[in-house]
């Protein structure tokens, strides 16, 4: 039986390995090497476990796997890190200006994608012969229309869009998330619920205000007390430390006050993030802070991104339901281009939403580990082996399909970029030109 101190070392290991193997042979980004050297292991121990199955190779890796709450390790451990050393980066002068456009497509955008992805899903399960309930067809639809933060910020590094599209993506990506939990939320209450069940649009409407409204405001307060006492003195390794328990913290009390943690989040890292090295930090500390939340964000990826790959070993797949988990592909970036199409129509008074960005918005959807972790988190009901097997297909070719081709996807519909902005990677380590204490 492998310890939990085992499983972290294998974890971390292979990522290592398969970091440095993915940078000296394989010409992807690390994300995506790793998913896919991730999968072809997992394949391959799968492959050799039936030839031999004498070596109980895969018994041992799966029991050690089965051990890891995929969804519970990902949403209340690892997404409180990786959303807070996202956002620490985002240029939050940009994103400002670009409010409306991100608010509309994390908030519309989403709700729209939920709505098309559970009406097509559940026809096509219907034509399959493998009918599924409305109301856990728009379950499905509510976990796989978020775009992933984690996915998105790391295949845009190696995309070059203009800085005013990368941030709106960006922003999207950090807040729709939240917007997304809170609809999954809603409707598997719903479909577990059975006939008897009602939802309003005004239920909807007052979670989305406590949830989305009490994660931000919660960010922003925990956020400026921490920002405050780091202004009052200049010692490196506390201030470090006072980032560490600002997200620890926050996430923790979010989820005891019932608001959205990664919102609360994102607004923290952004409030840090902008007033921190202005104000708050001298340029020793601000190498500190910033590098050690580079590294955070690169292990953490990198983990994810293993997982996600190695829980090919504990999936079990129905042979037959994979037509149906390969045609859910299309019909999710259908809809997604439809939710960030008709918005330019819609939204025309706007005056901040291009139709001619549509193309790479869609394809900039990627999906990730979140989704995963919420389809994972699902009772076991009739739906639940299909959804989960919909909800990989996706997430598979989301990360390696449209991750390793963006840049291209890029060059054809948005041109290379701004010359203010000839990479769309900043350097971590210095997020902004110091400022003295003010």
């Amino acid at each position: 039986m492998l310890s939990i101190m085992d499983l972290a070392a294998v974890l971390l290991t292979l990522s290592a390995v398969f970091g440095w193997l993915n940078h000296k042979f394989l010409p992807l980004s690390h994300s995506v090497g790793l998913l896919v050297m991730s999968v072809v292991t997992s394949l391959i121990l799968i492959g050799l476990d039936a030839v031999f199955p004498g070596l109980r190779l895969l018994d041992q890796l799966s029991e050690g796997m089965q051990r890891i709450d995929f969804a519970e390790i990902v949403v209340n451990g690892m997404l409180a890190f990786l959303l807070f050393a996202g956002s620490l980066h985002v240029d939050l002068a940009t994103l400002r200006s670009r409010a409306v456009p991100v608010f509309l497509l994390a908030v519309f955008g989403t709700i729209i994608s939920t709505a098309v992805v559970g009406v097509l899903f559940w026809g096509l399960a219907l034509l399959a012969g493998f009918p599924v309930p409305f109301a856990w067809a728009l379950v499905f639809g509510a976990l796989i229309s978020p775009t992933d933060p984690v996915a998105v910020l790391s295949t845009l590094r190696n995309a070059n869009v203009p800085k005013e599209l990368q941030v709106e993506t960006e922003g999207e990506a950090l807040f729709n998330d939240g917007v997304g939990i809170v609809l999954f939320t809603i409707l598997l209450r719903f479909a577990a619920s059975g006939e008897g069940a009602s939802v309003s649009a005004r239920d909807v409407g007052e979670l989305l205000l406590r949830e989305a409204g009490g994660g931000i405001l919660l960010g922003v307060a925990t956020g400026y007390i921490a920002y405050r006492a780091m202004r009052l003195i200049d010692d490196y390794a506390v201030e470090v430390l006072i980032t560490v328990a600002l997200v620890t913290g926050t996430y923790a009390l979010a989820s005891h006050v019932h608001v959205s943690g990664p919102l609360s989040m994102v607004a923290a890292g952004l409030l840090i993030g902008d007033r921190g090295p202005r104000y708050a930090m001298s340029e020793r500390t601000q190498r500190y802070v910033f590098a050690l939340w580079t590294v955070v964000d690169e292990i953490l990826n990198s983990v994810l991104f293993l997982l996600i790959g190695l829980e090919t070993l504990i999936l079990r797949f129905d042979p037959r339901t994979l037509l149906v988990a390969t045609a859910a592909v299309p019909i999710v970036l259908f809809a997604r281009f439809v939710s960030v199409g008709v918005q330019p129509i819609l939204f025309a008074w706007t005056r901040m939403l291009s139709w001619a960005n549509a193309p790479f918005l869609t394809w900039a959807g990627v999906r990730g580990g979140i989704s995963v972790a919420l389809a994972l988190s699902l009772p076991n009901t009739p739906a639940k082996p299909l959804i989960l097997t919909a909800t990989y297909a996706v997430v598979l070719f989301s990360i390696i399909v449209q991750g390793s081709t963006l840049g291209l996807v890029a060059r054809r519909t948005v041109g290379s970029g701004s010359k203010s902005n000839p990479s769309v990677q900043p350097d971590m380590t210095s997020p902004s030109a110091p400022r003295a204490r003010q």
